[in-house]
């Protein structure tokens, strides 16, 4: 899905989103608009809507010294490599339902008419993966073979073993105090001011087009959208006295969506534009200069499996912080909770969105490192960018301090105190394992008697 093409003209958000827009190339959408603060109504002119349309402060021109672009991607539920995470995660579930003290390691890969499933489970769960894995994919809309697959007829392959017993004795204990870390494992969270989720803009504003993007395709909105998709939002930041990114303006959105045989590049970009990005994209981070990139590859018919492979744990930029912070361990779908690549990275959220929302910093990166059979973690990092003695006058020294008295980062304890034995890990296999309160590692801890 490439980002490049040439340079055309398209409606503002405010024009009737019927009008075509006329590229000077029909593979290419790149539009200039302006965003007013809500949508006039569909009968309203462009150039009525553009002369009232609100104008950023000159101060988040691109070309300021003190201003740079960041951009973070994300891709619908029924993109390959995110059908594969949910599948596995829908086995993670299965087993958890009927056997909450379930080892699972699953992977999936799909490609054109086949799903294979893979890894390591030990559970006395009896569980019919081939249903599962059928449902799956039935839910992320593959059900015709000329989407690349469907959940009727598709061929299913599963070849699991059980857990390693050199694994099983690490991690099998009476008492949750004494598990030890089921691999050796590096992990980060981050958390800063920037949304009210306390997650970066760029990383958000991605991932709720892609989650807009099939819902419109869902409920019928956008009769046209297939299944696959993918955005990419850049966000002009500015540098705060204090050392914080500000976000100042979004510089451009690319959205590409798979489509119908029979519409129209023009009808895609209209479309996109009112139905998919106007609802999401607060029209404050919008302004003529905004850049709208839409299906700039041309023709995107074949996708999902048939187009590209699809494997197990090759989004975890998606999954996470889109690209602020860091990353490391491993993947985090398709493992029960005793994998501290997935619980540890829970909990470094948990502490990072902890330290921001208590006022001890204006955003922080922790990073927690475990050994294979050893119940503590070798060692925790805050990293505050400098802003903690800004805002607090606490050290990063004195946070690590607060983080080991308040925190039990024990793999049996985080998989206790954030209730990872339930069956609730597919959810987060598709928009983002962080940035949504209906998680538990989301709900802030008072530290304010710390």
């Amino acid at each position: 899905m490439s980002t490049t093409g040439s340079v055309g003209t398209a409606p503002s958000a405010s024009a009737d989103p019927a009008a075509p827009s006329t590229p000077t190339q029909p593979q290419s959408t790149v539009m200039d608009v302006d965003a007013p603060e809500s949508s006039p109504p569909p009968n309203s002119s462009p150039a009525a809507a553009a002369s009232s349309a609100p104008t950023q402060d000159s101060t988040a021109d691109s070309t300021a010294g003190n201003t740079y672009l960041f951009t973070s991607e994300s891709v619908t539920e029924s993109h390959p490599d995110k059908l594969c995470d949910q599948i596995s995660d829908a086995i993670v579930d299965a087993c958890l339902t009927l056997d909450p003290s379930s080892r699972v390691a699953c992977e999936t890969i799909c490609k054109t008419g086949v799903v294979i499933i893979f890894g390591e489970i030990t559970s006395s769960a009896s569980i019919n993966y081939e249903q599962v894995i059928r449902d799956a994919v039935r839910d992320a809309g593959y059900d015709d073979p000329a989407k690349g697959l469907d959940y009727k007829t598709c061929n299913v392959i599963v070849a699991l073993e059980e857990q390693s017993p050199d694994i099983a004795q690490c991690v099998d204990s009476t008492k949750v105090e004494d598990m030890g870390a089921g691999d050796s494992s590096t992990v980060f969270g981050y958390a800063c001011e920037e949304t009210p989720e306390l997650m970066p803009l760029s990383h958000m504003l991605a991932t709720k087009l892609s989650a807009r993007l099939a819902a419109v395709r869902k409920d019928g909105t956008l009769d046209w959208i297939r299944p696959d998709g993918k955005t990419q939002v850049t966000v002009e930041y500015a540098t705060s006295a204090q050392g914080v990114p500000v976000p100042k303006r979004v510089h451009s959105i690319v959205i590409s969506a798979q489509h119908s045989e029979d519409v129209s590049n023009d009808k895609i970009s209209a479309d996109l534009l009112e139905h998919v990005v106007q609802p999401v994209v607060p029209s404050k981070y919008l302004d003529e200069k905004t850049l709208y990139h839409f299906n700039p590859s041309g023709r995107f018919v074949i996708g999902g499996p048939h187009s590209d492979a699809g494997l197990t744990g090759r989004k975890p930029i998606v999954d996470t912080y889109g690209g602020w912070g860091s990353y490391g361990g491993g993947a985090l779908s398709g493992k029960d909770a005793t994998k501290v690549d997935r619980s540890a990275s829970y909990a470094a959220r948990w502490i990072a969105k902890s330290l921001v929302s208590n006022g001890y910093c204006h955003r922080c990166c922790i990073q927690l490192s475990y050994g294979i059979g050893i119940p503590h973690p070798i060692s925790i990092r805050v990293d505050t960018y400098g802003t903690c003695t800004n805002k607090n006058g606490k050290t990063e020294s004195d946070l690590v301090k607060l983080v080991e008295s308040n925190f039990d980062l024990r793999p049996g304890c985080i998989v206790r105190d954030l209730d990872l034995k339930r069956p609730a890990m597919r959810k987060t296999a598709a928009y983002g394992h962080f940035g949504r309160e209906e998680f538990k590692w989301e709900k802030v801890k008072d530290l304010s008697k710390a």
